[in-house]
């Protein structure tokens, strides 16, 4: 305990950590600032308005679900101007995952139900950054300094020292992930309260919520233990931050090129990002262009495939894992002065 608590008032006294922390609140400032000039609460009159647009939107859907029913039914003559779909279900109203609302037909007014999911996003995005880098400097700078081995001459075992880091960083992330997710999250229900509106906020709209939040929780965790494992490697900061500049540039933006050089089948799938999107959004639709290559003009193919977010967790898991444990298993036997 005296470890973990040793660790805690090291990592709150870094100069890093504290200027993250300051960079997060002018993020969080600059984006409510942003929302509040962007936004007004409607008037009687903009509301009413919306409702009849809401109104004339779902007539609009009843009288084309009618009239493609009707062409079916041999009723009425087919309009080639028009779309007609093989199932007539796909116009029905009833059928839609979502129907028109009022807050889409109000323009300048912040709706939390409408933009939650999105300021969500970019709150977890700030994060897996802020665990990168932090995790990065905070075993770096020890490393780098000498500061391990005095901690190792007080309690020499080198694992318990590495694992009480990692497990402090860990919790200290977690706890400033909620802590700051909830003065988020409020923050912009107070202004949808005061300066816009709450919008549709149903059972299905806080498990989204929930579920893109829990998932996010998880990657920054993620990314922090990433960082933690390749400056323990590299025994500086600068690995970290080397080695995801060199990811990006030599894979993600040159193999990309080489790969459409040489048409490579299903490039994505070995893209890193592609499982990131994936495990946030639950799951991501690609295309891929050779399976359709081999079909005729008239037949019908479907060259598109899902990447869902059991397998792009085990894709995040398996190399924070292999990160970690190599980390570790360095740490073990090298020598560090």
């Amino acid at each position: 305990m005296n470890l973990v608590r040793a660790e805690v008032e090291r990592l709150a006294a870094r100069r890093f950590v504290q200027l993250m922390l300051v960079l997060l609140a002018l993020a969080f400032a600059i984006t409510t600032a942003t929302t509040l000039v962007g936004s007004h609460q409607p008037s009687p009159r903009e509301l009413a308005e919306a409702e009849v647009q809401v109104a004339q939107a779902i007539s609009s859907m009843e009288t084309d679900h009618r009239r493609c029913l009707n062409i079916k039914a041999g009723e009425l003559p087919i309009d080639e101007n028009a779309y007609l779909p093989a199932d007539c279900s796909e116009l029905d109203p009833v059928l839609r995952d979502r129907l028109p609302v009022v807050a889409d037909y109000l323009s300048g007014v912040f709706v939390f139900g409408q933009q939650a999911g999105s300021l969500l996003y970019f709150l977890i995005a700030f994060l897996v950054l802020f665990g990168f880098l932090v995790g990065a400097s905070y075993i770096g700078a020890d490393l780098n300094s000498g500061g391990v081995v005095n901690l190792l001459l007080w309690r020499p075992r080198r694992l318990t020292v590495l694992g009480a880091k990692l497990g402090t960083l860990l919790g200290v992330v977690t706890l400033l992930s909620l802590a700051a997710t909830v003065v988020y999250l409020g923050t912009f229900w107070t202004i949808a309260q005061t300066a816009g509106l709450p919008g549709q906020l149903d059972a299905t709209f806080w498990q989204d919520l929930a579920g893109r939040y829990g998932r996010g929780l998880v990657l920054v965790l993620l990314a922090t233990a990433l960082g933690f494992g390749i400056a323990t490697l590299g025994r500086h900061t600068s690995a970290a931050l080397g080695a995801v500049a060199a990811y990006a540039v030599v894979w993600e933006l040159g193999a990309r090129v080489v790969f459409e050089i040489v048409d490579v089948a299903r490039p994505d799938q070995l893209m890193l990002s592609t499982y990131i999107g994936a495990w946030l959004a639950g799951r991501v639709e690609l295309y891929d262009d050779h399976a359709c290559r081999s079909a005729s003009g008239f037949d019908i193919c479907d060259g598109t495939y899902t990447i869902t977010w059991s397998p792009a967790l085990l894709v995040l898991l398996a190399l924070a894992g292999a990160v970690t444990a190599a980390a570790f298993a360095v740490f073990r036997r090298r020598d560090l002065i």
